[in-house]
């Protein structure tokens, strides 16, 4: 397993510092496009090899299992938002929301356990249970909502994208936050050292989604204003 771990750490390191070049690169741009595709491979594989090390070798299988399939899902799910799956293949669109729901089901059980039993299930608090829940459901909610509808175009595909995006950057950044303050002493920290990677991406997220909104919601003024001119 010291070969899966040297993976699992290295794709996890380069997923991160892709995943922050296109979260700050020029949306639409080469730079983006092409760090946001070696994001997906590194957090795949990121994932792959937690999956792995967790059914393995009994690494915190409660929560590793589905924080690896939730983040899976998210990157595959917002990578086909931008690249639709071909009409043959959309049963894999409704096996990912299938993942979700099921992550979501049991992580919400799981956290549930958690506070019936004082507050942890199997040595882990109920937080962590509930947070990877609460965002499998969310997004088993969106794909449903998708299915029922048109695809999603403009705006809404924008913020699609760029939620499960983020949200699968920060799965990445806290797991990484929560592992390097096991290793650095506490006289070597600095404050927030180890919350801002976590922070940049909820803060960078929320700004681009308000970007996203203003602009969805500004867009029918215009097409009035366009067509009162004319």
């Amino acid at each position: 397993m010291r070969i899966t771990l040297a993976v699992h750490i290295a794709a996890g390191t380069v997923g991160l510092v892709a995943g922050y070049v296109a979260l700050y690169a020029a949306k639409a741009g080469t730079l983006h496009r092409r760090s946001g595709m070696l994001f997906v491979y590194a957090m795949l594989t990121m994932s792959l090899g937690g999956f792995a090390m967790a059914v393995g070798q009994n690494v915190a299988p409660a929560v590793n299992v589905p924080a690896s399939l939730l983040t899976s899902y998210l990157v595959i799910t917002a990578l086909t938002t931008v690249r639709p799956f071909a009409d043959r293949r959309r049963w894999l669109a409704v096996g990912a929301t299938l993942v979700a729901l099921g992550v979501g089901a049991t992580m919400v059980a799981f956290g549930a356990e958690a506070i019936a039993n004082g507050g942890r299930r199997n040595g882990m608090p109920a937080f962590p249970f509930f947070l990877f829940g609460v965002i499998a459901l969310v997004g088993a909610a969106g794909d449903f909502r998708v299915m029922r509808s048109d695809p999603l175009a403009g705006a809404s595909r924008l913020a699609r994208h760029l939620w499960r995006m983020c949200t699968a950057l920060f799965i990445a950044a806290l797991s990484f936050s929560v592992q390097a303050a096991k290793l650095v002493p506490k006289s070597a920290r600095m404050p927030g050292m180890f919350a801002l990677p976590v922070v940049a991406v909820v803060a960078t997220m929320i700004y681009w989604l308000w970007r996203v909104r203003r602009t969805r919601a500004r867009r029918p003024i215009a097409l009035r204003a366009a067509a009162e001119a004319a």
